[in-house]
């Protein structure tokens, strides 16, 4: 239970660091899919 917690705590901390760079990701991925979406209109 104790090696759960821990990764569980290592996780997030990794998630809290990087969270700027996760919001950043999604945008580019969302971009590009309203682009491909928006150019296969016709």
């Amino acid at each position: 239970m104790q090696t759960i917690t821990a990764g569980y705590q290592g996780l997030s901390l990794l998630v809290n660091l990087n969270w700027d760079r996760l919001i950043y990701l999604g945008t580019i991925v969302a971009a590009l899919g309203m682009g491909a979406w928006v150019g296969s209109l016709q």
